[in-house]
């Protein structure tokens, strides 16, 4: 099946009403399905059936429960998932407004209170996740989206995301997006709750610096870079960037995971706390 059929099509008993976005490995479309009668979001993902159809099916759809799991304001719902062939869907809530993407490079670069604000949603929905023994694996700019007149921010694609005591892929195969992954992730450990608050790390890193902490020309590099080598300090990059945000996310992009914030609720504290996030304000 194509990743990319034109709006008009139906996929699974959705219409396709338009094209949302799309990227390497699925597409994004507003959709309308019998059971909603409001739009969703559905993405269309290319399956690795490498180990055979059956057992990709049942991966994308054991995955897609744990994401069901979860109800959170933060958090995009998932209404539904299924697969066709070596494409897997998911059903959405469609959310207006645009992933933070836009805001990683100057000129578009948020002040920090509305970086702290953003970064303390985050950590909330983040430590729901957690409570429910989920850890989403995946989180970067592209998967926070932002509604600005609504005041809303909501973590998406938790396609990823597992049981925090899921066991690593069948293949061997690391998920995730390199940049934003811990160094113990790019090793091939399972994902713990400390993974996913090193990618809020790098995530809050690169939304005031405008770069990323680590950037290599190659994989190569990169896996050398964050086993290896101690990112800047925000501080040394960013004239306005206050010490206490500096030093958490230094404390976020600590290599070891136990030497990392014990819990995202803790992160959303010091988010909050910050002078001018917040409850720091004034």
């Amino acid at each position: 099946m194509n990743l990319a059929p034109p709006p008009g099509r139906d996929v699974a008993g959705w219409r396709l009403l338009r094209l949302l976005g799309q990227g390497a490995n699925g597409s994004v479309y507003l959709a309308q399905g019998p059971a909603h009668p409001v739009p969703v979001a559905l993405k269309l993902v290319a399956l690795d059936s490498s180990g055979g159809l059956a057992r990709a099916h049942q991966a994308f759809l054991d995955s897609a429960a744990v994401a069901r799991r979860l109800h959170h304001q933060g958090i995009v719902a998932l209404f539904d998932a299924g697969a066709v062939g070596t494409i897997g869907w998911l059903a959405m809530e469609a959310v207006p407004g645009s992933d933070l993407l836009r805001y990683t490079l100057a000129p578009r670069l948020l002040p920090e209170p509305v970086v702290l604000r953003l970064g303390a949603r985050i950590a909330q929905a983040l430590g729901h996740a957690h409570r429910h023994g989920v850890v989403h694996r995946d989180l970067k700019p592209g998967n926070v989206l932002v509604d600005w007149p609504t005041d809303a921010v909501k973590l998406a694609d938790f396609g990823l995301a597992r049981t925090a005591d899921a066991a690593q892929t069948g293949t061997g195969v690391i998920l995730g997006t390199p940049a934003y992954m811990a160094p113990e992730q790019l090793a091939g450990n399972v994902p713990s709750a400390q993974t996913d608050l090193y990618a809020l790390g790098v995530l809050l890193f690169q939304l005031r610096a405008g770069r990323l902490p680590h950037d290599a020309a190659n994989m190569g590099e990169l896996l050398r870079q964050v086993s290896g080598t101690q990112a800047p300090s925000l501080a040394s990059l960013v004239s306005d960037v206050s010490p206490a945000l500096s030093a958490l996310v230094v404390a976020l992009l600590s290599k070891r995971a136990a030497e990392r914030p014990s819990t995202a609720a803790e992160v959303e504290m010091a988010l909050l706390n910050i002078p001018g996030g917040p409850a720091g304000a004034g």
